[in-house]
């Protein structure tokens, strides 16, 4: 599939048509005219989640009203695994609605929908399609996702990881593991040496998701999981801890390595110290050890960002990461643009740049962020 355009078009009129001739091969009593007219009717004006559920609901409406007839008619669309780890949002994202269709409209039959969200995941993804299986079957979905620790798909095993993540991104929050993960971390326990490194940074993400409710307990568990780790266990737990370590927990930084640095801040230039919003600012700082050992150190950079009341709120960027000889000092620049996205938004006012190294801020520099240059 092309990206010269947004993903959201490819969930349209002409995908819709796709599904009606995939569909129409294998059930010819299929109403596809009527099905494609409705998805064209509507869905113009919708982002992606709602152009997704609007073929969904259409399929729901098109196919037989019996849901395990329905759903066995759409597995038969499914085509073959995907071989490698990319490639749901290319060869297999017509499947979106499909498994769309699973998690609206299967919750009344867990046995037939667990089976199709295994199946599905191996070729486009079921992390979302599974998030209400696990509220409102927990026994039943958290026993499929035991079994599937072991599956041979990597696909698979990568799914239970990343569809018990607390908070994964663009989805339903899941409130009984957010308060206690004890559940999610017995699976991910039985991943940490998955052979697949597409697993383990999907286990990786979840302790990291953890870690924002139950520090202390990922903590913990990662302590136990460093004793005689392989290199790609340490490489998880580094991954884990990302947000810990911005954050300067002390056994976060012991866990990878980083103590409390003896660092000096030797400079810091921040240019220009007048910018507007959409320019870019460079950032600079000379870091010197002066000690008689060579020192491991975690380099990030704080923006207090202004709000639309003036008052700063932190956000911590990576800067390096980097060993520093005895004697030693490294200048290091980073660009940071104040250029608005979808996540963050900036407003005019006196902003704070900060050095922060293994958890702890050697400096600062304010700038002033205006509307217009």
């Amino acid at each position: 599939m092309s990206e010269s355009q947004p993903f959201k078009n490819f969930y349209g009129v002409e995908l819709a048509e796709n599904l009606a001739e995939r569909i129409s091969a294998i059930h010819a009593a299929f109403p596809a005219v009527p099905f494609v007219a409705q998805v064209a009717a509507g869905v113009g004006p919708l982002e992606l989640k709602g152009r997704i559920a609007l073929i969904s609901a259409a399929l729901r409406q098109h196919l037989p009203a019996d849901y395990p007839t329905a759903l066995a008619i759409l597995l038969n669309i499914l085509g073959p695994p995907l071989a490698s780890d990319e490639g749901m949002f290319n060869h297999g994202y017509h499947l979106g609605p499909v498994a769309y269709f699973v998690e609206a409209y299967g919750l009344a039959h867990p046995n037939e929908s667990l089976a199709a969200i295994h199946a599905i995941t191996q070729r486009y993804t079921g992390e979302f399609a599974i998030r209400p299986f696990l509220v409102q079957h927990p026994e039943q979905t958290l026993a499929a996702l035991q079994r599937w620790v072991h599956d041979e798909s990597f696909h698979v095993r990568r799914m239970v990881s990343e569809g018990s993540r607390t908070r994964l991104p663009w989805a339903s929050r899941l409130p009984a593991f957010v308060a206690d993960p004890t559940p999610v971390l017995a699976l991910l326990e039985q991943l940490r040496d998955d052979p697949s490194l597409y697993v383990r940074k999907s286990v990786a993400n979840n302790l990291n998701d953890i870690a924002k409710d139950h520090p202390e307990l990922v903590l913990a568990t990662l302590a136990r999981w460093s004793e005689g780790a392989p290199e790609e266990r340490r490489w998880l737990i580094k991954h884990a801890l990302r947000v810990l370590v911005k954050q300067g927990h002390p056994e976060a930084l012991r866990l990878v390595g980083a103590g409390a640095a003896q660092v000096q801040l030797v400079a810091l230039q921040v240019e220009p110290p007048q910018l507007a919003i959409g320019d870019t600012l460079t950032i600079t700082c000379v870091l010197a050890n002066e000690t008689n050992a060579a020192q491991p150190l975690v380099v990030d950079y704080i923006v207090h960002l202004a709000g639309p009341n003036g008052k700063l709120r932190p956000k911590v960027f990576k800067l390096k990461v980097l060993t520093l000889d005895s004697g030693a000092s490294v200048t290091l620049s980073k660009r940071h643009s104040f250029k608005p996205v979808t996540i963050r938004r900036y407003y005019a006012g006196r902003h704070r740049v900060e050095i922060q190294v293994n958890g702890a801020v050697l400096g600062g520099a304010e700038v002033e962020l205006s509307i217009e240059s």
